[in-house]
């Protein structure tokens, strides 16, 4: 059976901590699956960590389906959140919600992700209404990179934090079914989580919250461009993967790959036929 939002929820009341992780093609999504984690992220980031774009504003709705649909089909427990992309929810609400049933109907997903609070209230009311379920995402938006001036701590003043607080509320009131809280202080993310009855799922917001979020990119060690502070890597696979092509190209270069074990044979007499 496929985690439901109400599980995610009951998570919190529990007080049982929630991990979600990105991945953004069939065969990670299958193994993040099959490691049990509850929450998989088709990310916007994406965009960075898998297309080599410099943010994730390029990133468009068909290439957000495209990967959705092979997470879908790698991920048999995990509720998938599909990530809504710039621009497909902030013109009407219209748009909002043709794009958000795309994700549930086109590509499979469970759930859909929006970036903003206050702003964005009103759309997500309207998707949820609509029975699709939103995870909110505040703090540091990463679509609006270029409004904020970079990649920055948010809510270190007291006008932002109020701005934050307001907006998880917001989002709360609207009917989404958990909110990121991405690079703001642990203190902030800490009382946010208590003030509100969703979870709360911190990436760069301390321990505070009610689960975490990390690019699986991150902590694998598979992107080399830059780590950001708030992830740690579990695993170094850009050394592995560079060592094990290394070795590859000598073999091949040395005349060594392929040896029989991985060559396939074929009746002599035939052969003898042939010649």
């Amino acid at each position: 059976m496929r985690v439901t939002i109400n599980q995610i929820k009951e998570m919190k009341q529990k007080g049982e901590k929630i991990t979600m992780l990105t991945a953004y093609d069939y065969s990670t999504a299958r193994i993040v699956d099959e490691a049990g984690i509850p929450l998989i992220l088709v990310g916007d980031s994406l965009g960075m960590v898998v297309l080599g774009y410099e943010s994730t504003i390029p990133v468009t709705m068909s290439e957000m389906l495209h990967h959705t649909k092979a997470v879908v089909r790698g991920a048999k427990q995990a509720l998938v959140v599909g990530d809504m992309p710039f621009m497909t929810y902030h013109v009407s609400v219209e748009d909002a919600l043709r794009n958000a049933a795309r994700f549930i109907q086109e590509a499979g997903a469970q759930a859909v992700k929006l970036e903003g609070g206050v702003t964005v209230a009103e759309k997500v009311k309207r998707i949820v209404e609509c029975g699709i379920p939103v995870m909110g995402h505040i703090g540091l938006t990463p679509q609006s990179i270029h409004q904020f001036g970079g990649f920055k701590i948010q809510g270190k003043t007291p006008e932002a934090a109020v701005k934050i607080l307001e907006d998880a509320k917001a989002l709360e009131q609207a009917g989404a079914f958990s909110i990121v809280l991405e690079t703001v202080p642990a203190p902030l993310a800490t009382l946010i989580s208590q003030k509100i009855s969703i979870p709360t799922i911190g990436i760069g917001a301390g321990i505070g919250c009610d689960g975490q979020v990390q690019v699986i990119n991150d902590i694998l060690g598979s992107f080399a461009d830059f780590v950001p502070k708030h992830a740690k890597q579990y695993a170094k696979l850009t050394d592995i993967i560079r060592s094990a092509v290394t070795e590859y190209d000598n073999e091949v270069k040395a005349g060594s790959f392929p040896t029989d074990k991985q060559s396939f044979s074929m009746d002599e007499s035939i052969l003898a036929g042939l010649k």
